[in-house]
């Protein structure tokens, strides 16, 4: 990217060569050297920036989804927030977290491969805690866990996977489900130690307790739809075609809807005295004639016109004329 200066920096720029600090020839000859960056292997970099905006627009929803799920299901204060989106070789995660932390490690259909949602110890027995009854407190000391707390962690963890599920369906349908949960870094190798990572690091706060959640997402797994991260796929509405069984069962619904159909005669006005007063026999005179076709009306909406008429004995409307969208009702 190629820097802007400053206003400042310019005068300043000018100043120098002015009083001759500086020499343009010099910095024409820097300019026809070739310029070295230094570009280290090890840290490759995968994503743009692009990638990575998208990225943290997907996980600033998937911080909102879990804060409303924690709050409901430990019943306490809880605040996420995504800190930052960054990219680095998977073997730096391994070695950047705790020996003993919470490692869900899961699997995205139809993406292929594996990630990992790591919680930080702190964060994972404040909810263990809450969930078993107390006061959302972390023991000074973190011990293995034990079969009824794995369980009661990969049911709470499991049931988070649908809110990255949902803060996802912008840009594919995933289908998350949790394959294991391990305490170890160690034992864990999801992909080889040089493979870039995207890591989405989640700050949370549970009532006094705070920690960190970080989202592990390998390259290699959603290099297939890296294109769908860009800022075209995310600002440039596409159409969205139906499959062909969805049209039919629709327009089959639409068929079998019942409409109100409404033959209007006519209509009048009279005093409140007189309509006391009506008793069979009585006549109401209508304000149009047997000359004007009638109105039919789907609703209170005036669609067609026509005329009155019997079809085997049962009164009948005929449609004339088609009231076109948008025509104004001339007899009301």
């Amino acid at each position: 990217m190629v820097d802007v200066l400053s206003q400042n920096e310019i005068d300043a720029l000018l100043a120098a060569l002015s009083s001759g600090e500086m020499d343009a020839d010099e910095l024409k000859k820097e300019d026809t050297q070739k310029k070295v960056r230094a570009y280290d292997f090890k840290r490759a970099v995968r994503f743009s920036k692009d990638h990575i905006r998208s990225l943290t627009r997907i996980h600033e929803n998937f911080a909102r989804y879990l804060t409303t799920y924690f709050s409901a299901q430990l019943r306490t204060f809880v605040q996420i927030s995504v800190v930052q989106v960054e990219q680095l070789p998977y073997d730096e995660f391994i070695r950047s977290i705790p020996k003993m932390t919470i490692l869900n490690i899961f699997e995205a259909e139809p993406l292929e491969g594996r990630m990992v949602l790591e919680v930080h110890p702190n964060v994972a027995f404040a909810m263990l805690d809450r969930l078993l009854g107390g006061a959302g407190t972390t023991p000074t000391k973190i011990n293995a866990l034990t079969e009824i707390e794995t369980i009661v962690m990969e049911r709470i963890f499991s049931r988070a996977f649908d809110s990255l599920q949902e803060a996802w369906k912008t840009v594919i349908d995933i289908q998350p489900r949790l394959e294991a949960l391990e305490t170890n870094p160690q034992f864990m190798q999801i992909v080889s130690p040089n493979e870039t990572i995207a890591l989405i690091s989640l700050s949370t706060k549970i009532g006094d307790t705070t920690g960190m959640i970080n989202l592990c997402i390998p390259h290699v797994v959603i290099e297939p739809i890296m294109p769908r991260l860009s800022v075209h796929h995310w600002f440039v509405s596409q159409k969205k075609t139906r499959a062909p069984e969805e049209v039919e069962a629709l327009q089959s619904r639409l068929e079998k809807t019942k409409l109100p159909l409404i033959a209007e005669l006519g209509t009048s006005e009279i005093s409140i005295r007189d309509f006391l007063g009506l008793t069979a026999g009585d006549v109401i005179p209508l304000q149009k004639s047997v000359e004007d076709p009638l109105q039919v009306k789907i609703g209170e909406k005036l669609k067609y016109l026509g005329s009155p008429g019997t079809v085997k004995g049962k009164m009948a409307v005929q449609i004339t004329e088609i009231v076109n969208e948008g025509e104004e009702e001339n007899d009301e």
